[in-house]
């Protein structure tokens, strides 16, 4: 009897499959190719065993699994862990026949536990199994980009405190507009990658939620504690209806959302740093463990790195409205559609910890070259300086902006620079340009950013203000992390 049933589940066409009693032929290899996700979902077998291990105490300590089987499952699934880590060490895959990771855990489980090992999918369906599995993996695995993240505002922050001194040219449009000291340029992308952190960590609690108990999509039909496999699993809390539980996706949306958008921070950041390495600008240069050559001229230094992280931005972006557009038709619960929900998480979990991890290490071993960054200032960066000069003196800044204005007109025409401008011609212009004494005094880069004192400006004393204030958030993120 038992040989019997045994060869009905286990050896139906050398596989085992978690369904398929009533049907009497295998599915076409064409739908395998499409439908078997153990190429992508083997990653989860960590979660899987864990959600599984869970499962079995809990029906136990519900009374519907014996004390007996549910010791044999346990030891079983320890030894099933050990079986596919040896294997995923050596192969790097695992060569089962079955369609995903919860048959082939399944399948080797009855080789170590017998006839205990058909209990274990008592009242659970790989609806919530799956969901539970993908949020267990989330759950241990975002907070690595956490950390890589935190890495890349150290590295700026650090860089900002030990390059303070430099002062270079800011950019609007692309065009020159105000002097600023460097470190508030590397600042301004850490402030931007500091919320990136604080957005990821805000998905938690609607992550933490468990699905398992949920069934396929009416709930349990057997009485058990689901708070208590919750928290078992270390899970916060349980998704409070079962077809939402099954059905819902919305935190794999956050996060292809948050993705991109943390992948559009260090796009924006990989542009600035390929604008400045390039041999016009000249103010940043990339070690060599962060650049690349050309197959045909020697001479080229290619930033691919930070070409590499602004392409990926593209198709992050492009994953996040993929998924969405998955969604948005399907009917109420599981629907295989989602099925494309792992391979989308591993894909983009990767791909964005190597950017960070790129980014991190290309600003880390990086270069400044501070006269290049000098040479980028002129003079008519200090046209604000002068309107500014004006309005102190009783001007109305609407009058100075046009006063200055002229002021730059008039140069242009003598084929001079506003530093070079003679005197007798600013104060032709306006007499409240001041003594010629004040009037050189307004061109200084020091001078210039010194003005800018209010938070979160760009004088010493307000970028060391922001560096006290972002040191104070990483101590309080460190020590978190190490509690």
């Amino acid at each position: 009897m038992r040989k019997n049933y045994v060869a009905l589940i286990v050896i139906h066409k050398s596989k085992f499959q978690l369904w398929g009693g009533c049907f009497e032929e295998e599915p076409s290899s064409v739908l395998r190719r499409l439908n078997d996700s153990l190429p992508v979902d083997f990653r989860l077998f960590r979660e899987d065993i864990q959600g599984s291990r869970a499962w079995a105490e809990e029906l136990f300590q519900s009374h519907h699994l014996s004390a007996n089987d549910n010791l044999a499952i346990q030891k079983g699934l320890d030894s099933v862990e050990k079986e596919i880590e040896q294997e995923l060490t050596e192969n790097g895959k695992l060569k089962d026949a079955e369609e995903d990771i919860h048959s082939v855990i399944e399948c080797r489980l009855f080789k170590h536990s017998g006839d205990a090992a058909f209990r274990l999918h008592t009242a659970r369906s790989r609806n919530d199994q799956s969901a539970t599995d993908t949020r267990l993996w989330m759950l241990a695995s975002l907070p690595k980009l956490t950390s890589a993240i935190v890495e890349l505002i150290t590295v700026l922050a650090t860089r900002a405190e030990n390059e303070i001194d430099i002062i270079s040219a800011g950019y609007t449009h692309l065009q020159r507009a105000q002097p600023v000291r460097w470190s508030h340029f590397l600042l301004s992308h850490a402030w931007a990658l500091r919320d990136d952190v604080t957005r990821l960590e805000e998905q938690r609690s609607r992550l933490s939620r468990c699905p398992l108990g949920s069934g396929a999509l009416a709930g349990c039909a057997l009485t058990i504690d689901r708070k208590r496999l919750a928290l078992n699993l270390g899970f916060d809390d349980i998704t409070p209806n079962s077809m939402f539980a099954v059905g819902s996706r919305d935190h794999l949306v956050e996060f292809f959302n948050w993705a991109s958008l943390c992948a559009l921070h260090l796009s924006r950041l990989a542009e600035d740093l390929i604008i400045y390495s390039s041999q016009e600008y000249g103010i940043v240069r990339f070690s060599d463990q962060f650049s690349t050559g050309s197959s045909l001229m020697p001479q080229k230094r290619n930033p691919d790195g930070q070409e590499l992280i602004r392409g990926a931005a593209g198709l992050f972006l492009g994953e996040a409205f993929g998924f969405s557009c998955v969604l948005k038709g399907l009917p109420s619960t599981y629907n295989k559609d989602l099925q494309s929900d792992k391979e989308l998480l591993f894909r983009t979990y990767d791909r964005l910890l190597d950017c960070l991890k790129i980014s991190a290490g290309s600003i880390r071993t990086m270069k400044v070259n501070i006269d290049r960054a000098l040479n980028s200032l002129e003079p008519g960066m200090l046209a604000t300086d002068l309107a500014h000069m004006l309005v102190r003196r009783g001007v109305p800044f609407r009058k100075a902006h046009h006063l200055v204005g002229t002021a730059l007109l008039r140069a242009t025409n003598l084929g001079l620079d506003l530093r070079n401008l003679p005197y007798s011609e600013y104060i032709a212009i306006c007499p409240e340009f001041g003594t010629e004494e004040e009037l050189k005094a307004v061109f200084s880069w020091e001078a210039s950013v010194e003005q800018y004192t209010s938070s979160g400006g760009t004088a010493r004393k307000a970028v060391i203000n922001q560096l006290e204030i972002l040191h104070i958030w990483l101590q309080k993120y460190n020590k978190e992390c190490t509690v």
